[in-house]
C-alpha cells in the first residue's frame, strides 16, 4: 500500500490536505519499474500552492514529455501553504514529491519553473524544506542538479547564485541531450562540476558559476564575461519549430482539488503578432507558430475523454490571430454542444466575429467581456503599440451591447513612458464613453439590465527584452497619485455609479521592478527577505512591505537604482549575454518609435526586422513556398 509522507494527524490538522496526496487521475508512477542504476528522477516544481501550480500548462507538457522516457521518472512539488510550513519545520519533515512521497533531496535534478518575480522566496522555501543548500556553490555531490526555466530566466541573475543552471527557451527542445550527458555522469561518476561544465556548451544553458559580473562606481554593469574556455559569451534561446508534431499530453493530470484553471487547455500557437511594446511575452516568444487544425481537433477529442473535464479552453496570447480559429472552433462547437462541455475562449480580439463565435459558446447572461485597453488616450496606446483604437474599443462595446452583453471589464496601466495627467484621466473618460455607448445605442427595452463597467489598474514595470527594458518605473507614490487622479475623475463622470474602479498594490510593482530588472546584488536582498519570513509575496494577505524594506536597507541596496532611473542605450544590462533573437538594434528603434509615438506594424503587415528569421520558420516564412 502506497505510504504518505503525512501522518494522518498532521493531514486533518491543515487546510485542502489533497494537495500534498499525489495519485491524481493520470499522474504517473514509475515505483514498480524504477531503477536507480539506469533511471534519472526528476522533481518538477511550481513555487506557488498547489493550485496555482496545477494550473500552470508548461509543467504538464514536460511532466508527460519526460515520463514517456523509460529512463526518466518526473515527479512533482509545489510550495507547501504556510500551515504546513510551519508543521514541517517545526517536526523537521523534508519536503517530499507527491507521486512517490519521498524526499526531494533524493532526486537528480530538481527543476523549478519560475513564471513570476513574486514567487522569488518561495524557491527558497523549496530548498530549503527540502535540506538542499540555498547557494549552488555549497551544493554537494550527492544534492541535486537545482535548474529552474520559464520567462523570469529572461533576467536569471537576481536568483543566480540559488540555481546550478538555468535553461533558455522551451523545454521540449533541449532536455534529451541534458539528460543524455547526465546518463553519462552516472556511468563514468563525473563530477557536479565537470557535467554543470559540460552543459554550460550545450545551447540553451547558462550555468551562473562559470560567469563573473564587474560593476562601475556608479553601480552600473560594467562587464559580464565567463571565466573558463568554451562557456559561451552568449546564450541563446531556444524554441521548437516544428509546432505542430510537438510533444503534448493526451492524458494530463485530473487534481481532486479544483485548481484556479479547472479546465482541459488546448495550445494553439506560441509567439504573437502584436509587437505590444510592454509585452515581454509578445517578444521573447517570437516568432508566431501555429498548431495544425488536424492535429488541435485530435487533442481536443482525446483529452476531453481522458480527464472528464466539463470545459475546454483555448492557449495562446492572441487566440483571434490564430488562422484556423473559425474551423476549429466551428468542431468544438460540434462536439461540446453534444456533451454539455463549455468553450472558453481568453485572449481574442473584440471584433465581430469573436463576439458572434462567443455568443455561440457563452451564456451572455453570466459572461462578461473583457476589453485590454492598456491607455486611456489613443496617444498612449500608439506609443506602446497596442494596435486598437478608440473607435475599435467602442465598435466592439456596442456590438457586445447589441449582442446581449452588459458586463464589461476594462484593463489599462499606469506608469507607462511619457504618460501625463491628460493621458491618466483618460481612463476615466474612456469608461465613460463604454458606459454612454450602452446607454445612447441600446433601446430601454432592450437592455439587459444597467451597464456595469470595471475597470482595473495594473502598474507598469519595464520587463528585459521589451522596448522599454531601458524605460524609468514610477516610485510608488507616483503610482498611487495617479490612481488617485483616475478614482476622482470616475467620481465626476455622469456614469459613475456603473463604474467601478480598482488599482493593484503599488509597492509590490515597484518590488516587481526590482526583482526583474535586478543584477546578482539583488539576490542578498532576496535571500534577507527569507530569513525574517518572506514566502508567498504574490498572495496580499502573506506580503509584507516593511520586511522587504528593511531587508534591502539592510544590505545597502537602493531598490530604486534599478527602478527609478532611465538607462541608456549603451549602458550594459544585467541579461544582456542572453540571446533571445529579438535584437538590440530592434529594440531601440522600436523604443524610439514608442517616443515619438509611432505605430509598428504586426508581423503578417510587413516584417519590422526584429531578428527572428533566424529561425526559418513560423509566421516570418509562413506566406513562402
Amino acid at each position: 500500500m502506497r505510504r504518505l509522507a503525512l501522518s494522518d494527524e498532521i493531514l486533518l490538522s491543515i487546510d485542502k490536505p489533497a494537495r500534498y496526496i499525489g495519485n491524481e487521475v493520470n499522474a504517473v508512477d514509475k515505483s514498480e519499474s524504477f531503477d536507480p542504476e539506469k533511471m534519472i528522477r526528476f522533481c518538477m516544481c511550481f513555487p506557488d500552492v498547489y493550485e496555482i501550480g496545477m494550473s500552470h500548462l508548461g509543467i504538464q507538457i514536460l511532466y508527460d514529455m519526460f515520463n514517456k522516457r523509460e529512463d526518466v521518472w518526473c515527479e512533482r512539488v509545489y510550495s507547501p501553504w504556510p500551515d504546513l510550513d510551519k508543521i514541517m519545520r517545526e517536526k523537521k519533515i523534508p519536503l517530499f514529491a507527491l507521486e512517490s512521497q519521498e524526499p526531494v533531496r533524493s532526486f537528480d535534478f530538481l527543476g523549478i519553473t519560475i513564471q513570476y518575480e513574486m514567487c522569488y522566496t518561495n524557491i527558497l522555501q523549496i530548498l530549503d524544506l527540502s535540506g538542499i543548500a540555498l547557494h549552488a556553490a555549497d551544493r554537494g555531490e550527492d544534492e541535486p542538479i537545482v535548474i529552474g526555466g520559464g520567462p523570469c530566466t529572461y533576467n536569471p541573475e537576481p536568483i543566480a547564485e540559488f540555481f546550478d543552471l538555468f535553461y533558455i527557451g522551451e523545454g521540449e527542445v533541449a532536455y534529451d541531450e541534458l539528460f543524455g550527458l547526465y546518463q553519462e555522469k552516472k556511468r563514468t561518476g563525473m563530477s557536479r562540476r565537470d557535467f554543470l561544465l559540460r552543459a554550460s556548451r550545450i545551447e540553451g544553458f547558462y550555468v551562473p558559476q562559470f560567469y563573473r559580473a564587474s560593476y562601475h562606481e556608479d553601480g552600473t554593469l560594467a562587464s559580464f564575461a565567463p571565466t573558463e574556455d568554451g562557456v559561451p559569451e552568449k546564450v541563446r534561446k531556444r524554441i521548437v519549430m516544428d509546432f505542430s508534431e510537438v510533444s503534448y499530453p493526451d492524458a494530463p493530470i485530473v487534481p481532486y482539488l479544483q485548481a484556479t484553471q479547472d479546465r482541459v487547455v488546448l495550445e494553439i500557437q506560441r509567439g504573437c503578432i502584436r509587437g505590444c511594446r510592454f509585452c515581454q511575452a509578445g517578444m521573447i516568444y517570437r516568432p508566431l507558430r501555429e498548431k495544425n487544425v488536424e492535429r488541435l481537433k485530435r487533442q481536443a477529442e482525446v483529452m476531453l475523454k481522458n480527464t472528464g473535464y466539463d470545459e475546454i479552453s483555448l492557449s495562446s496570447l492572441s487566440s483571434s490571430d490564430y488562422s484556423e480559429l473559425n474551423e476549429l472552433l466551428s468542431f468544438l462547437i460540434q462536439i461540446c454542444n453534444e456533451k454539455g462541455i463549455n468553450i472558453s475562449l481568453p485572449s481574442l480580439r473584440i471584433d465581430a466575429f469573436s463576439l458572434d463565435v462567443m455568443s455561440k459558446v457563452q451564456d451572455v447572461k453570466k459572461s462578461s467581456l473583457t476589453f485590454a485597453a492598456e491607455a486611456g488616450s489613443q496617444r498612449m496606446r500608439d506609443v506602446i503599440n497596442k494596435g486598437i483604437t478608440e473607435e475599435d474599443i467602442l465598435g466592439g462595446a456596442l456590438e457586445a451591447f447589441r449582442g446581449g452583453w452588459n458586463k464589461v471589464k476594462l484593463y489599462f496601466m499606469l506608469g507607462l513612458p511619457g504618460e501625463n495627467e491628460e493621458d491618466v484621466k483618460d481612463i476615466a473618460h474612456l469608461c465613460q464613453k463604454v458606459a454612454e455607448c450602452y446607454y445612447d445605442n441600446i433601446p430601454k427595452e432592450e437592455r439587459t439590465g444597467k451597464i456595469s463597467i470595471t475597470a482595473s489598474s495594473s502598474f507598469f514595470v519595464p520587463k528585459p527584452f521589451t522596448p522599454f527594458q531601458w524605460a524609468r518605473m514610477d516610485r510608488e507614490q507616483e503610482f498611487l497619485d495617479k490612481a488617485h487622479m483616475v478614482k476622482d475623475e470616475v467620481r465626476a463622470m455622469t456614469n459613475q455609479k456603473s463604474i467601478r474602479y480598482t488599482y493593484h498594490d503599488a509597492y509590490i510593482s515597484v518590488l516587481e521592478g526590482v526583482l526583474a530588472r535586478g543584477d546578482r546584488r539583488v539576490a542578498q536582498a532576496i535571500e534577507t527577505a527569507y530569513r525574517k519570513g518572506a514566502i508567498f509575496d504574490a498572495w496580499t494577505e502573506y506580503f509584507d512591505e516593511d520586511r522587504w524594506q528593511e531587508s534591502f536597507r539592510e544590505c545597502g541596496i537602493d531598490p530604486y537604482f534599478y527602478t527609478a532611473r532611465e538607462r541608456d542605450t549603451s549602458e550594459l544590462l544585467p541579461w544582456d549575454f542572453l540571446d533571445c533573437q529579438v535584437s538590440r538594434d530592434f529594440l531601440i528603434r522600436e523604443w524610439k518609435r514608442a517616443k515619438e509615438g509611432i505605430i509598428t506594424p504586426n508581423c503578417r503587415q510587413r516584417c519590422s526586422g526584429c531578428g527572428c528569421r533566424v529561425y526559418r520558420g513560423g509566421v516570418c516564412y509562413e506566406s513562402q513556398d
